[in-house]
């Protein structure tokens, strides 16, 4: 079963009550029992975000939840996901896990970075080539060449000409904090970060020791390792938002929920469609596979067709 996404952008008070995340807002007058409407059972939440200043949560529900595997977003003044919360123990045999992520060799991580950036340029591609019609050869070229470790770089020649074309026009750099459309960007990879970090504990992995990423600084090495095949898919969401929104300089309410929608995006991994959450929990599982040496091959998404559904 796919996980909720629940996102809180106005002053709440959240607790919990018989395994439910119970809701009570400032403008409603108390619970409604009767209907248990403002309920929702916690087995049922992936990734929970708060965004507002004045939103209480009880330290009960935030056991449950973490209990659940939930991972939960928190965001700034300035609401922009800051915050992750995920689980120590999310997986019963952790420790053995562990061993096996630490003692993996400097070439099987080589191998499986090698595999990563191919199938993040050949999603880009196939982006470009479908919403865009842009001719793609140079880019499946590359995606061809990519080698263990990728020490040619082919990811950085793919992504000079992805976002040359992708948003094609004047003065579009990718960056943190570079002009729009790259707020969409970043929210939208929060929240792809949110769920892959979440898929990886649960897997029980170190989402901060990571294959290719190794920044001191950063917690969650290998969550954005992982997550590189399935940016494309958060870049079509913003594409189509772009394409239809008349301003998106701001991240209004109506643009997040887009945004807020990427948990659930189909995506075909294994050969099957699946939502995006689910696929994630694939990738991770496979990614552990190879730390223990039983598979060689990472499953990354593809996307699915027909495109224009």
């Amino acid at each position: 079963m796919i996980k909720k996404t629940l996102y809180f952008g106005n002053p709440a008070y959240l607790s919990t009550r018989n395994d439910q995340l119970v809701i009570n807002l400032p403008q409603a007058n108390g619970l409604d029992d009767s209907s248990n409407r403002n309920t929702i059972p916690i087995e049922d939440i992936g990734v929970l975000i708060t965004d507002h200043q004045q939103i209480t949560i009880t330290h009960a529900l935030l056991d449950k939840l973490v209990a659940n595997n939930c991972a939960i977003v928190t965001c700034n003044s300035s609401h922009h996901p800051h915050g992750l919360l995920l689980p120590l123990d999310g997986n019963s045999v952790q420790s053995e896990r562990y061993r096996h992520q630490l003692q993996a060799s400097v070439p099987l991580k080589k191998q499986m970075w090698q595999q990563t950036i191919r199938a993040k340029i050949e999603n880009q591609a196939e982006l470009l080539r479908n919403l865009c019609g842009v001719a793609t050869d140079n880019m499946m070229h590359w995606a061809g060449s990519v080698s263990s470790g990728d020490g040619e770089n082919h990811e950085a020649r793919a992504a000079a000409f992805y976002w040359a074309n992708l948003f094609p026009f004047a003065g579009f750099k990718r960056g943190r904090e570079e002009d729009p459309p790259n707020n969409l960007l970043n929210y939208g990879y929060a929240i792809l970060r949110a769920v892959v970090a979440r898929a990886l504990v649960g897997s029980g992995l170190m989402p901060t020791l990571g294959i290719h990423h190794h920044n001191r600084y950063n917690a969650y090495c290998l969550a954005d390792d992982v997550m590189e095949p399935y940016r494309p898919f958060v870049d079509k969401v913003v594409l189509e938002i772009v394409k239809t929104a008349t301003n998106y300089t701001e991240l209004t309410k109506e643009i997040k929920w887009k945004l807020l929608s990427i948990p659930q995006l189909d995506v075909i991994i294994n050969g099957k469609r699946s939502p995006l959450m689910v696929g994630v929990s694939q990738t991770t599982a496979s990614v552990y596979a190879c730390f223990e040496g039983s598979i060689r091959k990472i499953a990354y998404p593809q996307f699915p067709e027909p495109w224009n559904d």
